[in-house]
């Protein structure tokens, strides 16, 4: 049997439509087939691959760890360099009441971790979310999810969750003292990149502030230099009391963490003893992949190329059937009138070589978000490829 036929027969299936395109290589923005093809990835491993696929110094940091030791001990029990270098960069990037990193092994991970530590801190059990976020599909996750249709097969959830419009000044005198945390993603991502006003996000943190309630902000999708600013909320003057990242933090390698300050991190440490425990956590290929990432994000100025490239995307993309262009970066939705008109444009744009998507909660919007190492040249490249698709 053919890969593609062992894929259908002993993989298990997310849907009953999966793209089955076949990879063999990857490198910078391309992807390509065992045929030679090559597609323009646009969306980056549905915002993983910041810094391209298989950036140099990512390869060149994984080779040289594995010459070194690779699993030794479950999380926060041996002193290992990977972990504490990469940990002490995070930290760097932040904001000083953000000092201390815990490792995890995914967005869902960091968020389950997260909500278990704001609950445990406050004493509190209410959760305030967002309606159509996401923030993962493991329960707890889940739970703060808000779009009911992903939610209601595996109910009953956690308990005490509310949901509140993301951007609404009313809604935020839900929040009260008996609410453990808000989870906001900074950016909505599954939403269709939906950004609240600055204003919007000072009101939030003082009515937390207020309520001695925690901040909780999601950038999973949005940190690590996709929105132009190494971390989203630095565009609206405020910071987290916890902070959740992974997708882009690691290079191509499967790597999250939740980031909060020592004195509330220490709650996991008594009553009970390891209140949060990870087997895999802060992996030292992990690790070592991600400390690269974020070295040659800051080194190679890839920050500052983003506003630059998000607006050209803006200024080639125009079409009658375009309704208009939502952005924070190079974290990009593409409207259009309906998923009837959209999905067809997206197919025919894979077949003609360059990868794009639909989001989970808005399906009449075009994913853009790129490796930021694109160039101007692939930009127009991969943007006559959709003008074409959606001529055809």
């Amino acid at each position: 049997m053919n890969n593609r036929q062992l894929f259908l027969n002993h993989l298990a299936q997310t849907t009953d439509f999966p793209l089955l395109i076949e990879i063999e290589k990857a490198e910078g923005v391309y992807m390509y087939g065992p045929d030679g093809e090559s597609y323009l990835d646009l969306i980056s491993g549905i915002g993983v691959s910041n810094i391209g696929h298989r950036h140099p110094k990512v390869i060149q940091a994984i080779k040289e760890q594995l010459d070194k030791y690779l699993h030794l001990m479950v999380y926060g029990e041996y002193v290992q360099s990977p972990q504490t270098q990469l940990a002490k960069a995070l930290c760097d990037t932040l904001p000083e009441s953000l000092d201390n990193v815990y490792l995890v092994n995914s967005g869902s991970e960091a968020v389950e971790g997260a909500l278990k530590l704001a609950k445990r801190f406050t004493n509190r059990r209410e959760i305030i979310s967002c309606v159509d976020a996401y923030h993962g599909s493991s329960q707890g996750a889940l739970s703060v999810g808000g779009n009911e249709v992903f939610k209601r097969a595996y109910r009953p959830l956690l308990p005490g969750i509310k949901n509140v419009v993301y951007g609404s000044f009313h809604q935020l005198n839900e929040i009260t003292e008996q609410t453990a945390a808000v989870i906001v993603e900074t950016i909505q991502g599954e939403a269709g990149i939906k950004v609240a006003c600055r204003e919007y996000f000072q009101a939030l943190r003082k009515k937390c502030n207020e309520t001695g309630t925690l901040l909780i902000l999601d950038e999973i999708q949005a940190g690590f230099g996709r929105t132009g600013k190494f971390w989203a909320f630095e565009h609206f003057g405020i910071e987290p009391d916890i902070l959740v990242c992974a997708k882009g933090m690691g290079g191509g390698m499967p790597i999250g963490a939740f980031i909060a300050n020592k004195d509330v991190m220490g709650a996991f440490k008594n009553n009970p003893l390891l209140g949060h425990i990870t087997t895999f956590g802060g992996h030292p290929v992990s690790a070592v992949a991600s400390l690269a990432t974020i070295q040659v994000i800051q080194e190679e100025g890839l920050m500052e190329q983003v506003e630059e490239k998000a607006n050209l995307f803006k200024q080639l993309l125009i079409h009658p059937k375009i309704k208009g262009i939502r952005n924070k970066g190079l974290m990009m939705a593409v409207e259009f009138e309906s998923f009837d008109v959209l999905k067809p444009i997206i197919d025919r744009a894979i077949t003609n070589g360059v990868i794009t998507d639909w989001f989970l909660f808005c399906d009449d919007a075009m994913r853009i978000a790129p490796p930021l190492v694109i160039t101007a040249e692939e930009i127009k490249r991969a943007c006559q490829i959709i003008l074409d698709a959606i001529g055809d």
